[in-house]
């Protein structure tokens, strides 16, 4: 795959950094458009995005550190290293710290939760889809080996260095699955939002959902 979309002398431009990117800015107008749809101001939705992107980054790679921690507890100082901070981080830890922040930011600005995460979960649905590619160019949150005919060959040393994916090993594309997987949820949220009958459902639509598929994926 490629892991650098440009690379030009000692500077490249990383596949999942665009890719996160893209996502940020999609995830942030769906938002507002939404927003808009139910009364909350686009200025807070732009306010409140921009904190919990930062919130939800450093949770990512808050629990990636404590997952590895076998390795990182006698690398201490590969946590603050370059290295660590290309790495895409754990979705969850992202998730989690941003759902905690959401808790607090909507008692703080005395909105309605519920109302917040119906205009944010499609967002977070698309922004996934998109990041997920980020994560197959990179090689990261790679498959397992298989015989399928759409299995996909990594050839990158690079790619290996960063993420440890195999090498000239055929292996279930699981970024691309997850890819579709929220983009399809991405589409049933917004085609659900104005019939939703309570705020909340379309968050908590998208969290058992999104378990389910996650929880398929995680086979492979």
């Amino acid at each position: 795959m490629h892991p650098y979309l440009i690379s030009i002398g000692s500077f490249h431009l990383p596949t999942y950094g665009v890719m996160l990117a893209i996502a940020i800015g999609l995830g942030m107008y769906t938002a507002i458009r939404l927003g808009r749809r139910v009364g909350v101001d686009s200025a807070l939705i732009l306010d409140y995005s921009s904190w919990v992107i930062l919130v939800a980054l450093v949770g990512a790679k808050v629990l990636m550190i404590l997952t590895l921690w076998s390795y990182y507890r006698t690398h201490l100082e590969e946590i603050f290293s370059y290295a660590t901070l290309k790495m895409a981080g754990v979705f969850y830890g992202g998730f989690l710290a941003a759902l905690f922040f959401t808790v607090w930011y909507v008692r703080v600005r005395k909105i309605s939760f519920w109302k917040l995460a119906d205009v944010l979960a499609p967002s977070v649905a698309l922004g996934t889809t998109v990041t997920r590619l980020g994560c197959f160019g990179a090689g990261c949150d790679y498959g397992k080996p298989t015989s399928q005919p759409w299995g996909v060959v990594f050839t990158s040393a690079f790619a290996h260095e960063a993420t440890g994916v195999p090498l000239g090993l055929r292996l279930h594309p699981t970024q691309l699955y997850e890819s579709l997987t929220t983009l399809a949820l991405f589409a049933l949220l917004l085609s659900w939002f104005p019939r939703r009958k309570h705020d909340g459902d379309v968050f908590l639509g998208y969290l058992g959902l999104y378990a389910v598929g996650r929880f398929l994926i995680e086979y492979l």
